[in-house]
């Protein structure tokens, strides 16, 4: 087949979960206004972002995918539909087939013709028939804990396969980042799927586009250093994505922030362990001979990336209970505030035996601290006079946490002069597994909503 030769436009509408639900709009205007094949995607899943989901579909079968779907999708899903901008996105999180039901749901309230919608699935590997590939590679660790998720990092191939057949919108759960756009260019232009070098760059492009407004000055700016215009008002980033896979990014049309040498030079580099491997379930990538080119105001292109074989195996990621985090804060204002402070934190400590304190004076010393106190306690007292003393503590058991938030409560009358402002939480604490597991044991697959339904 000949490849076409107009780019693919690709723009990014959410970095995160929990993102801005008014990024779309200006995207979708620019997509519409530059003409020719465009996708919108969103991404909005970190790992913990899918255990949360996870307990939530425990709780409610109907639940369990991105919070914010509504708001983010409903205010461009017309316009979306009536210029042929396909949608591509991760927010199923722990129930895609839910999340596809609500659009469709979405679509009928706003009088759409129903849309064709894919859901890709094969990521959820906590299911019993996965246990004894889990214990293989976790080893007795995975025979301790309460399994909240597990969930394998999938590929674009099953995306571009349901946009092959038809979708216009495909809902997913935890495929990769990068996927997300590499799956979209795999459909339009027709790609292998060792097409190396091709997916190297959509995936590389996707890279850029997968946290939203960072490549466009989010995350970046320092006044003085780095200024970024219009901050408050920041568009969200575009993608035109040619035939062999080389890029140019741009962004939304009429909104701030900016994208230039070194927004993209930083969003490249983020979260790359190795410049010469990046690897995916796609393809390891090679950016380390990459070069990138203003080509005028909020466009670079982006160029000189190369790929080899993807990996055999797939990164699994498995969240589990991990216990209890008690977190307490007091302040303490006016001259000797921070002496105050400390002495607050010594009275703790000698309150709390069996418990290890994380102990922060916001406004003096926190951040630059670490979780045992060293910093903390080789620093000597200074003479801050606006102090935030924050104590927190981690413990399996929820009744040895709770103790810290009483410990906190009773400074009010029982620790230093003048603090004010008590404020205590308990939360459930998630932890993290990792391992990888062979690509054959994850079998990855889309199905037709409406193909859903019938069967049901």
């Amino acid at each position: 087949m000949t490849a076409p030769s107009s780019p693919l436009l690709i723009g990014c509408a959410a970095g995160f979960s929990g993102d801005r639900v008014d990024a779309a709009g200006p995207v979708v205007d620019t997509l519409i206004a530059r003409g020719g094949p465009a996708f919108l995607i969103f991404e909005t899943l970190a790992e913990r972002t899918l255990a949360l989901a996870q307990l939530r579909r425990r709780a409610d079968p109907e639940a369990g995918y991105e919070p914010l779907l509504d708001d983010m999708l409903r205010p461009v899903l017309a316009r979306c539909l009536q210029h042929g901008i396909r949608i591509v996105s991760n927010f199923g999180a722990a129930n895609p087939r839910a999340a596809a039901r609500h659009i469709q749901r979405m679509a009928s309230e706003l009088g759409l013709v129903p849309p064709r919608i894919a859901v890709v699935g094969g990521d959820d590997v906590s299911g019993v028939q996965h246990r004894a590939l889990l214990r293989e590679q976790l080893g007795s660790a995975i025979d301790n804990i309460r399994m909240v998720s597990a969930n394998a990092y999938i590929g674009a191939e099953a995306i571009a396969a349901a946009l092959d057949a038809g979708a216009q919108i495909v809902v997913a759960g935890r495929v990769a980042d990068p996927s997300l756009t590499v799956g979209p260019a795999m459909s339009h232009f027709g790609w292998r799927a060792d097409d190396w070098d091709r997916l190297a760059r959509a995936t590389m492009a996707g890279h850029l586009l997968e946290c939203g407004a960072q490549v466009c000055g989010g995350y970046f700016a320092d006044p003085g250093y780095k200024e970024v215009p219009d901050l408050h008002a920041i568009g969200y980033p575009i993608a035109e994505i040619g035939s062999d896979g080389h890029c140019i990014i741009t962004k939304a049309a009429h909104t701030g922030g900016l994208v230039n040498l070194a927004s993209v030079k930083e969003q490249l580099l983020y979260e790359v362990h190795d410049p010469a491997a990046y690897l995916t379930p796609d393809v390891v990538a090679d950016i380390s001979a990459a070069q990138i080119e203003q080509l005028g105001p909020d466009r670079v292109a982006l160029c000189g990336v190369y790929g080899h074989a993807r990996p055999a195996s797939l990164k699994v990621n498995v969240c589990h209970e991990g216990g209890w985090l008690a977190e307490g804060e007091i302040s303490y204002a006016g001259p000797r505030a921070e002496a105050r402070a400390r002495l607050a934190a010594d009275v703790l400590r000698r309150r709390l035996q069996g418990l290890s304190l994380r102990v922060d004076l916001i406004g003096a010393l926190s951040i630059m601290g670490d979780d045992a106190g060293h910093l903390l306690a080789a620093t000597p007292a200074g003479d801050a006079r606006d102090v935030r003393l924050r104590v927190a503590a981690t413990h399996a058991d929820r009744a040895q946490a709770e103790r810290l938030a009483r410990e906190v409560t009773a400074l009010y009358c029982c620790g230093p002069a003048g603090g004010g402002g008590v404020r205590t939480s308990l939360t459930p604490r998630l932890n993290t597994l990792s391992c990888l597991v062979p690509r054959e044991a994850v079998t990855v697959h889309f199905e037709m909503l409406d193909a859903l339904q019938e069967a049901a």
